[in-house]
């Protein structure tokens, strides 16, 4: 962790600062907090460096339908990156640049672990298909997710008849954080990372990917392949486990106060929480 003062930089952050091209916000936790909103002295920030031509973009783990609306509050005008990188899909011509889904082979695996009978009455299980959320039935995890993301889950009672389609992600809810932390655990040691993609991006979020997906490769193709930038010339911001990649991947990277300690001693400089609007302090700090 950074636990320099906040006015102070190196000379390397001080060259880096020309250099910054692409600024990638996470969505919760780093630019909305509890309202599910972005502040007004976020986006008038966002905006001032969008003025300066520097080019934002979002990079979420939320579904793309549900990560929109922030896409266009903050007038990104790249691709968004949804489903922690799974899914690249360019909203104003609606071409999609990338989609990895998992097999069919391991989200069937998957479904029969988090359905063992000791796990199943304990796990709210997410299959996303096509942009689509589908469960086995609406618990109170899946209520609770569908009021902050603004989608509807659609029930089909077992989830097995719908792997003729490969989803774009495998999640499992719980209330209890230990658990979701044991399974992850588990499930690292039966998977290699060449196998299959896992992270949490809030504690009682397990999400399951392709092995090719995370936030770092999604802000490489937005600036290496889209952008024909180098990795010094971007700054991520981020709060949580599924930001590492993208964090260890930029030139700046920020972690948010209320970030975990392990992701925090990762970056470059630790912003405020995001409900003192941590990210507009950092987007001051080293673009503006």
């Amino acid at each position: 962790m950074n636990t320099m003062p906040n006015n102070y930089l190196t000379s390397n952050q001080n060259q880096n600062q020309q250099d910054i091209k692409l600024l990638v916000l996470d969505i919760d936790g780093t630019i909305t907090g509890h309202s599910n909103t972005i502040s007004n002295t976020v986006k008038q920030v966002i905006a001032a460096v969008r003025d300066k031509g520097i080019k934002v973009a979002i990079a979420t783990g939320r579904m793309y339908c549900s990560a929109l609306r922030f896409h266009q509050e903050i007038g990104s005008t790249l691709p968004l990156v949804a489903y922690q990188g799974a899914w690249i899909q360019d909203p104003n011509t609606d071409k999609i640049h990338r989609h990895l889904p998992v097999s069919s082979e391991i989200a069937y695996q998957l479904l029969e672990y988090f359905e063992q009978p000791n796990l199943r009455s304990l796990l709210s299980v997410h299959f996303y298909i096509n942009d689509q959320l589908y469960v086995r039935e609406i618990t109170k995890e899946t209520e609770s997710y569908q009021q902050r993301c603004g989608v509807n889950a659609i029930p089909v009672g077992d989830l097995r008849q719908l792997l003729d389609h490969q989803p774009t992600k495998v999640l499992a809810l719980c209330d209890d954080a230990n658990l979701i932390q044991q399974l992850l655990a588990n499930l690292r040691s039966k998977y290699k990372p060449t196998e299959l993609y896992m992270t949490t991006s809030v504690p009682s979020f397990l999400e399951a990917a392709n092995t090719h997906v995370n936030k770092g490769n999604a802000v490489r193709y937005l600036a290496e392949e889209m952008l024909g930038l180098e990795s010094h010339n971007v700054m991520t911001i981020g709060d949580n486990f599924n930001d590492v990649e993208m964090l260890d991947y930029a030139g700046i990277s920020v972690a948010m106060g209320n970030a975990p300690t392990e992701v925090q001693a990762i970056a470059d400089w630790v912003a405020p929480s995001v409900e003192l609007d941590g990210a507009a302090v950092a987007i001051k700090k080293f673009l503006l």
